[in-house]
């Protein structure tokens, strides 16, 4: 991963029990996490709308659900 990779997208360690599932939605929670950093980021400088905001992160939010529900049944 390039320095400007790692600026733009830190990821931090995991420190839970591992296993391939754990680890895998560790990764999914802090995208789920950097996405909604960048999406707060839009509404606050007034690119989009709090709705839009608000429905994007909904989206988000369903989708690492699903990424849950898939992992751990």
């Amino acid at each position: 991963m390039s320095a400007t990779t790692k600026c733009l997208f830190p990821q931090s360690r995991y420190y839970g029990t591992f296993t391939p599932e754990n680890l895998m939605f560790n990764a999914n929670l802090q995208e789920f996490s950097h996405r909604v950093s960048i999406i707060c980021s839009l509404e606050t400088g007034g690119k989009i709308s709090s709705q839009e905001a608000y429905l994007q992160i909904e989206e988000l939010w369903q989708q690492l659900e699903q990424s849950k529900r898939n992992l751990f049944t």
